[in-house]
């Protein structure tokens, strides 16, 4: 098979994917408990006549198989709905949440990649040493440590010193954009430093691990044998080769970015995904649950197409 066949035929699988994810993400939210309306309208005076027009402006009163139809066509469209909370379509309410989240976890998936690869090559280069030890247990233990926990140890800590909740300063006014984007960079230290530690345990653990796989070939041994240093095996024969793992791993945490940090972003109160997608469970916002849901799965899937096409430009095996 070759690379472009290989390119097309893993674009028909994501295709199918999506499909069958966008059909679950419909399913899913309707076998939720409790109704919707009465959630959203818990006034004791509205009467059931109301309550049945509010249910058909939000085509709740369709049958199963009608409101999946309308929700396939509306989707075709570019159209996730309108939120039952927020009075607005879902796209909208997105859109202005995606931009919060892209900053906060890039930042946070990109320092904990850099960080990640050294510790991990650093640790691999000394196995068995203390640098190793000492490596291996505060990758594990950052990989272990529950994020909202890791929160509050940060704000309890930082309080006082940095800015632990929103992503501006209430009320303030800038009298530049400088200043305005100095007043994010100082709300987002603590967020994205938090986040930086929970990932980078994971990566810096995958990478040496990899990598002690990688230096027990057969070809690095060659290498070695033709007067190679470690530093020239290692850059160029070796890291190449142990970054394959790895970039199945970024590919679905970048995927997964556009969701948030669900525990970090309520902890700091970062306006973003992850809160909007914890207020739309409270509420039984239905059309904003499943805009959100939908635009993770697609992320996520999406980035798992990117893996694997890089994959088999990386390595020509995976094509056949």
């Amino acid at each position: 098979m070759g690379f472009r066949a290989y390119v097309l035929r893993r674009v028909a699988d994501t295709i199918v994917s999506l499909y069958i994810v966008l059909t679950l993400n419909f399913l899913l939210f309707r076998m939720l408990p409790g109704d919707p309306v009465r959630k959203l309208f818990r006034d004791p005076r509205i009467t059931p006549e109301e309550m049945n027009r509010l249910a058909a402006m939000f085509g709740l009163d369709q049958p199963l198989g009608t409101q999946y139809w309308l929700y396939l066509a509306n989707l075709l469209r570019g159209n996730l709905g309108l939120s039952f909370t927020y009075k607005r379509p879902v796209l909208e309410i997105l859109g202005e949440r995606l931009l919060a989240t892209v900053l906060l976890m890039m930042l946070a998936n990109v320092l904990a990649i850099v960080l990640g690869v050294l510790i991990g090559l650093w640790a691999a280069r000394r196995r068995g040493g203390a640098v190793d030890l000492a490596g291996l247990t505060v990758s594990l233990v950052l990989w272990s440590v529950p994020t909202f926990w890791l929160s509050m140890i940060v704000i309890v800590l930082f309080a006082g010193r940095l800015p632990i909740s929103g992503m501006v300063t209430p009320g303030a006014t800038f009298p530049a954009y400088w200043a305005y984007l100095a007043d994010v960079a100082r709300h987002l230290v603590l967020p994205a430093g938090t986040l930086t530690l929970v990932l980078l345990g994971q990566y810096s653990l995958i990478m040496r691990n990899s990598l002690l796989g990688v230096l027990t070939e057969d070809y690095i041994l060659t290498a070695r044998a033709k007067g190679f240093n470690e530093d020239q095996v290692i850059r160029r024969y070796a890291l190449p080769n142990a970054m394959l793992p790895l970039v199945t791993v970024i590919a679905v945490n970048l995927g997964f970015s556009v969701a948030g940090a669900l525990q970090a972003e309520i902890v700091f109160t970062w306006p973003g995904v992850g809160r909007l997608i914890y207020q739309a469970v409270l509420n039984r916002d239905y059309p904003l649950l499943q805009g959100s849901f939908l635009v993770i799965a697609a992320a996520v899937i999406v980035a798992n197409l990117l893996a694997d096409i890089l994959y088999a430009y990386l390595d020509p095996r995976v094509k056949y």
